[in-house]
């Protein structure tokens, strides 16, 4: 729901959606959950109004909305501006 919404907004170009296992420290106590990761790809440009999107609609209270700089070939990052811009 989060990654449609994001690439109707047009504020990414693609989205990556894997399932994972996580553990994670939660009100004192270690918490077990299924969860999802999404790889969200955009601009830096892009970024904040991306996780303000994402803080709006996630069920959790903290919600990791992680940035990782990353550079890519030429046509890829021509065609991810094309798509968000």
């Amino acid at each position: 729901m989060i990654a449609r919404h994001l690439l109707e907004k047009r504020l990414i170009a693609c989205a990556n959606i894997f399932p994972i296992s996580s553990l994670y420290w939660w009100e004192g106590e270690i918490a077990e959950d299924n969860e999802f990761v999404l790889l969200a790809k955009t601009s830096e440009f892009y970024y904040e109004k991306v996780m303000d999107e994402v803080e709006k609609m996630h069920s959790y209270d903290v919600p990791a909305i992680i940035r990782i700089p990353v550079s890519s070939n030429s046509k890829y990052f021509d065609w991810l501006m094309d798509e968000i811009e």
